[in-house]
């Protein structure tokens, strides 16, 4: 049958609306914005938790006081990311014991190499093989029946592999010149509008992308998040092409200067 990932339309839907709710005159009584904007995120990812889904509810959550913050000021989001950074995400850590394998696993993987670390421990090894330069295109080794989820949340590390540490800047320095291009855009768009969505659609790429290489690399816990045009799923590829699509339209309406 067919499937869909209902978290990747969500992340889309929420940037649509919070860009129409934040650019009616919200200067005019920030914590009003700023309460309505909360009720907006909790409503949304409540079904994303009992999923659960925690990697895209933080993704949920952090574009949204990007986009408020980018609107308004710092001092809601930073006192709301205190409260939710500090006593709600540990909380839900605690509650679940997946997670709890995850922080571990992060902290100290060779401490348990054949189970909880088994992922990230293989996701160095193939950073390791490939070396400065990889074992050429379609040649890696470890995602033959080692590296799990080769071709979805780790297949970065399958990248590194094959392509080398040469490949693996290069994909980076791309996806940068992407997310650089994409806030250019939301600087020079001509509405609030097209501004605030432009730039929360490129924060929800940069998160997407940060999120998912610092996983690999074990600089973060796993936390489910795929990478953007090179993991398997369609819903994600979709979503993400529409929602550059969006930006590029929004580029499209930028008033040039005449020659």
């Amino acid at each position: 049958g067919v499937s869909l990932q209902p978290g990747e339309l969500l992340c889309l839907a929420v940037a649509l609306h919070l860009a129409k709710l934040l650019s009616r005159d919200a200067e005019r009584d920030p914590l009003k914005s700023f309460v309505n904007t909360i009720i907006l995120v909790v409503l949304a990812v409540l079904p994303l938790l009992a999923q659960p889904d925690l990697g895209t509810t933080i993704l949920i959550f952090t574009v949204s006081m990007g986009m408020y913050v980018e609107k308004i000021g710092w001092r809601y989001p930073v006192i709301a990311g205190g409260v939710l950074g500090g006593v709600i995400f540990p909380l839900l850590i605690l509650i679940e014991p997946y997670r709890m394998r995850r922080v571990t696993a992060f902290l100290d993987p060779w401490q348990d190499p054949l189970n909880k670390g088994f992922q990230a421990i293989q996701g160095l090894i193939a950073f390791a093989n490939g070396g400065l330069w990889g074992s050429g295109l379609g040649h890696g080794f470890q995602k033959l029946n080692y590296l799990p989820a080769a071709y979805t949340d780790f297949i970065y590390a399958a990248v590194g592999e094959e392509l080398g540490l040469v490949g693996a800047t290069i994909i980076m320095v791309m996806f940068a010149l992407l997310i650089i291009r994409g806030y250019w855009i939301a600087m020079h768009a001509r509405d609030r509008y097209s501004m605030l969505l432009a730039a929360g659609l490129t924060t929800l790429l940069a998160l997407q992308v940060f999120l998912n290489v610092a996983v690999v690399t074990n600089l973060l816990p796993s936390t489910g998040i795929s990478l953007p045009f090179f993991s398997s799923g369609g819903t994600a590829l979709i979503m993400q092409l529409a929602e550059n699509g969006i930006v590029l339209n929004i580029s499209r309406s930028i008033s040039q200067s005449p020659n």
